[in-house]
C-alpha cells in the first residue's frame, strides 16, 4: 500500500528515517532504514538514503513491505470489546496477553484472538501484526486501539505520532513521592548494558511522562501518569529513573517488591479522533481486581 506525507516545518531538517520511524510508531528506525535500502520510501518522487534531512514542503511517499499470507493461526479467545465499527475496534487487554505473536508466544495473543473475532484488520504492519497500530506490555493491563482498515490505521498512527491522542495509566511505584505532580522528559532507548531493557539515553528518542499522585501508602504511592509519547517500558523506564520504580516490575523494579506477578500498571484512558468520521472518542475502563485488591491491602497494611 502507498502512503504520503508533507513535511511540516515543526518536521523540517529531520533525519528521513527518524521521522518515518515516528509517522509508524510500531515500526521501528532500523526496519524503516530497510524500507529506504529497499527503495520503498521516496522524497518528491526520487529515491533518497536514511540520513536524508527532510525540507518543509517535502512530499514523502513510501510502499510498505507486501501483507504475507497469515500463517498465524486463529484463537476463540474471549475478548473484552469496549468498541467497535467497521473502521476499528477498541479492547480492554487483560493482564497476562501478549498483544502480538513472537519467538515464545505463538498463540493465546491478543492477535490471535482478533483473528477469530473479525477478518477486516489493516495490514500495514504486516503479518506479525495485523491490526495493531500501538500496543502495551504483557503485564500491563487496558486499553488498545486496533485499526480494521489501512486508512484507519495511518490516521491512528499520525494521531500518536503528532501527540494527539489522550493515554492515562494508573500505576502503583516504590517509594512515596511527596510532591503532588511531576513530569518526566528524558529520551529513552536501548540500554547500553543490557540490549533487553529500555533504558535514559543521550541519543534515544524524545519521551514525556507526567503523572500526580492519587493516594500515598506508607512505603509507596498510586498514581496516575499521562502519556505525551508512546515509547517502548516508557512509563516503567521512567519512573525507575526517578526512583520510584513500578511495584512486581521484574525489569526495572527492585529484587524485592510485592507479588503481583508484573508491573503494577493499567492503562485506564484512551481518547482519539476517530480517523475516519472525525468524532473524538474517549473510554475509561477500571483497573482490574488484581489492582484493585493490591490498594485494599496496601491500605490495610499501611
Amino acid at each position: 500500500m502507498s502512503l504520503q506525507h508533507v513535511v511540516t516545518e515543526k518536521e523540517n531538517k529531520l533525519r528521513i528515517d527518524k521521522l518515518l520511524a515516528d509517522i509508524n510508531p510500531e515500526q521501528s528506525r532500523s526496519q524503516v532504514q530497510g524500507w529506504i535500502t529497499k527503495g520503498l520510501v521516496k522524497v518528491n518522487n526520487a529515491i533518497i538514503k536514511a540520513n536524508y534531512k527532510c525540507q518543509v514542503g517535502d512530499i514523502i511517499t513510501w510502499n510498505t513491505p507486501e501483507i504475507e499470507t497469515l500463517d498465524i493461526e486463529p484463537e476463540n479467545i474471549p475478548l473484552d470489546i469496549v468498541y467497535e465499527d467497521q473502521d476499528l475496534l477498541v479492547v480492554n487487554k487483560p493482564k497476562g496477553m501478549v498483544v502480538h505473536p513472537s519467538a515464545g508466544h505463538q498463540s493465546g495473543t491478543l492477535v490471535n484472538a482478533l483473528l477469530y473475532h473479525c477478518n477486516d484488520l489493516s495490514g500495514i504492519n504486516g503479518v506479525e501484526r495485523p491490526g495493531i497500530v500501538h500496543r502495551i506490555d504483557k503485564d500491563t493491563s487496558g486499553l488498545l486501539v486496533v485499526a480494521k482498515s489501512d486508512k484507519a490505521h495511518t490516521g491512528l498512527a499520525e494521531q500518536l505520532s503528532n501527540k494527539d491522542v489522550e493515554r492515562k495509566y494508573e500505576a502503583v511505584v516504590h517509594g512515596v513521592i511527596n510532591h503532588d505532580t511531576g513530569m518526566v522528559d528524558a529520551p529513552i532507548g536501548r540500554d547500553l548494558k543490557d540490549r533487553q531493557r529500555m533504558g535514559i539515553v543521550e541519543n534515544g528518542k524524545p519521551a514525556v511522562t507526567r503523572f500526580h499522585v492519587l493516594h500515598r501508602f506508607k512505603e509507596f504511592t498510586h498514581i496516575e501518569c499521562q502519556l505525551e509519547t508512546g515509547r517502548t517500558h516508557q512509563i516503567r523506564v521512567h519512573m525507575r529513573y526517578i526512583g520510584f520504580p513500578l511495584v512486581g516490575d521484574p525489569k526495572y523494579g527492585p529484587r524485592k517488591t510485592l507479588d503481583t506477578n508484573g508491573q503494577a500498571l493499567h492503562a485506564k484512558v484512551l481518547g482519539f479522533t476517530h480517523p475516519v468520521s472525525g468524532e473524538w472518542l474517549r473510554f475509561e475502563v477500571e483497573a482490574p481486581s488484581y489492582f484493585q485488591k493490591l490498594l485494599e491491602t496496601l491500605e490495610q497494611m499501611y
